[in-house]
């Protein structure tokens, strides 16, 4: 499983960084897999964590309302041409035999566990988890931005699926979309008052930040992904499920006394 990564945020500043860690460690890790199938062993199954960020509108091909499994992705960050790259080079890998490769497309994981990290979607777990343990956390974009996302338990359920699936119902050696629920930043903030009381609100406050915001709107938000359904996935049904499902499995995060008292912990 090849998870690892520089993000976004940290592409955009640090360009040898994003190709060290993004290129450099994935061409490392297939021509190891490589090695192993040309001394004789079977073809490893390879999981390559790709993401949305592959997808973005060019001038010459504009991004549809809706991006759907055939649309070509026109990367418009440094990161999401890694991404990109990386799905080509484990397609090949997977056509020249030297390992069974799997690529999917993540959407933002939300709400992610533990401390921010340089993505530019990182805000999109820091606005529910930061409050929820009684600290400050800024919103950089429009509160009607709208997002795709997923939970971190859909999104393993999506991983495994895609690396159970039998060669032939993946279909191909194209990366396949994980599914997604768009939501909007207001109606996610909606969702947290709904949950936790209005003084976790009060943490929340509105920090433009043009870097973050040009990033995350080039980013679709709104998928049909027949590939995922036909392997029994499906989007998380709302974002109040899935603060819910954050403070089932976090609860020792949450320590904000008003939501605490208000969540029964």
């Amino acid at each position: 499983f090849h998870l690892a990564s520089a993000v976004s945020g940290e592409c955009e500043a640090n360009f040898d960084l994003g190709l060290h860690a993004n290129l450099d460690s994935t061409r490392a890790l297939l021509d190891a897999c490589r090695a192993q199938t040309v001394a004789g062993h079977a073809p490893p199954l390879f999981f390559f964590s790709s993401s949305v960020a592959v997808y973005g509108s060019d001038a010459a091909i504009p991004l549809p309302a809706v991006v759907g499994d055939d649309t070509l992705p026109t990367p418009q960050s440094s990161y999401g041409i890694h991404k990109f790259v990386c799905e080509q080079l484990v397609a090949d890998y997977t056509r020249k035999g030297f390992i069974d490769g799997r690529a999917a497309r993540l959407m933002t994981v939300s709400v992610r566990p533990g401390q921010p990290n340089g993505a530019a979607s990182s805000f999109l777990s820091g606005l529910f988890r930061e409050p929820l343990a009684g600290q400050p956390s800024p919103c950089p974009v429009d509160q009607d931005t709208e997002v795709a996302l997923s939970s971190p338990a859909n999104t393993i359920a999506g991983i495994l699926a895609v690396m159970e699936a039998s060669r032939e119902a993946f279909g191909g050696r194209t990366a396949i979309n994980l599914p997604a629920l768009t939501v909007s930043v207001r109606e996610m903030l909606q969702a947290l008052q709904d949950l936790a009381g209005p003084e976790v609100m009060t943490l929340i406050r509105d920090e433009p930040d043009a870097g973050v915001k040009k990033i995350v709107q080039a980013w679709p938000s709104r998928f049909e992904s027949p590939r995922a359904a036909a392997l029994g996935l499906s989007p998380d049904p709302d974002f109040g499920s899935v603060l819910r499902q954050y403070v089932q499995h976090h609860a020792e995060a949450v320590t904000h006394p008003a939501a605490r008292q208000r969540l029964g912990l």
